[in-house]
């Protein structure tokens, strides 16, 4: 069954036909829902300054050559040439019950593909914010829907689970020590132990008088450790993941989210291929040494000084950041996962940094279609798709 908006839009048109001639065949009807009634069509004006009339003449023309009997009740012309519309009961009734015998409610059945959603993507050892729970729901209705449209969806919870803020927690466990009354917290309140770890983190970087000896200084230092693969600094950052994983769930469950443990994706997953991504880049030359640090200039992103904008993507201290994790998820889900179109259900606030990711990504091959993007998510296509 076509949504009202369809049907009324094929029926407008076929009347500025025969009102108007063949040219205006394609003219937009402009249905929108309105206050006074179910619809309104809005083309009127539109058409006046084309046909050179007044917009309540031409109103007057398109009311005697459309045909709604069946669909609408007589139209009503509003101010200089709005037309309500309200639709008839029984109209509606029978679209209804044909709705109802249809298997699939009317849903169209599209050519599948494979599209892979990233959505959720909380932080380990902190509580899920308002943020997270708008990015939860809106990814899951998105991975829900595309489903019911017959694409295959593969889900993935990018999780918060590596980099500078996990330094700064197995620093500060260490420091405080692993069967102290603080450490509890991170049983009982593990954001608790989140803060009271940022704010000695905060309250020591750039400490000058510290130097290398500062919980700052510890704490980066600490990311390297945990990636090159430290026995003790992984253990207890698999206790942390663990216990975090148990809160995730908890709040999915009272979401009726349909994620799980097999569809965590999060920033460990791809630290095995981040040297490679640097590597990878630095030899098509599309990423260079700057200021210690390796970083690219994708083409068209300059700051307020006018000169090129960089993303940093190996920091000078050898440690990489959500630059390099978000390339290799790129590279990831298009060469190994298969996808055609791979969607990001995130915030506003991110939207400059994915903006530089996918032209990056571009520029090194390994996406090789402009991104559309949608309000409140940005979906990229990875292959070509009709």
């Amino acid at each position: 069954m076509p949504a009202p908006e369809i049907v009324l839009t094929q029926r407008f048109q076929s009347a500025f036909t025969s009102a108007f001639g063949a040219e205006y065949a394609e003219a937009d009807p402009l249905i929108r829902p309105s206050q006074f009634a179910d619809f309104q069509c809005n083309a009127a004006m539109g058409l006046a300054k084309r046909l050179g009339k007044k917009p309540r003449d031409i109103a007057a023309e398109i009311v005697e050559a459309v045909q709604l009997d069946d669909v609408a009740e007589p139209l009503e012309i509003a101010g200089p040439g709005f037309l309500n519309i309200r639709l008839r009961t029984d109209w509606i009734a029978a679209q209804a019950a044909e709705l109802a015998q249809d298997s699939r409610l009317g849903t169209p059945e599209q050519t599948p593909r494979t599209v892979v959603l990233d959505y959720s993507a909380p932080n380990v050892a902190k509580e899920m914010h308002v943020g997270h729970l708008r990015t939860t729901v809106v990814g899951d209705a998105l991975a829900r829907t595309l489903e019911s449209l017959g694409h295959t969806v593969i889900r993935q919870n990018h999780i918060g689970d590596w980099g500078t803020p996990f330094g700064m927690l197995i620093e500060h466990l260490l420091e405080v020590g692993e069967d102290s009354e603080e450490a509890g917290l991170l049983l009982t309140d593990p954001n608790a132990f989140y803060q009271a770890a940022r704010q000695k983190f905060d309250a020591t970087d750039g400490d000058q008088g510290a130097g290398e000896d500062s919980f700052a200084a510890r704490a980066r230092r600490r990311v390297a450790t945990l990636q090159s693969g430290d026995a003790q600094s992984l253990e207890i950052w698999q206790r942390l993941v663990g216990l975090s994983k148990q809160y995730f769930h908890r709040i999915y469950d009272e979401l009726d989210v349909t994620l799980t443990d097999a569809d965590l994706a999060g920033e460990s997953t791809y630290n095995d291929l981040l040297e490679a991504v640097c590597r990878d880049l630095e030899e098509a030359g599309i990423a260079r040494i700057s200021d210690g640090a390796l970083c690219v200039f994708p083409e068209g992103f300059t700051g307020r000084d006018e000169q090129p904008l960089p993303l940093i993507i190996r920091k000078s201290d050898g440690g990489y950041g959500y630059a390099t994790t978000d390339l290799a998820a790129i590279r990831h889900r298009v060469q190994t996962l298969g996808a055609d179109r791979i969607g990001y259900v995130v915030g506003t606030a991110q939207e400059l940094h994915f903006k530089m990711i996918f032209q990056t990504a571009r520029e090194a091959g390994w996406l090789p279609h402009r991104p559309r993007l949608r309000p409140g998510a940005q979906v990229v296509p990875a292959r070509r798709i009709c």
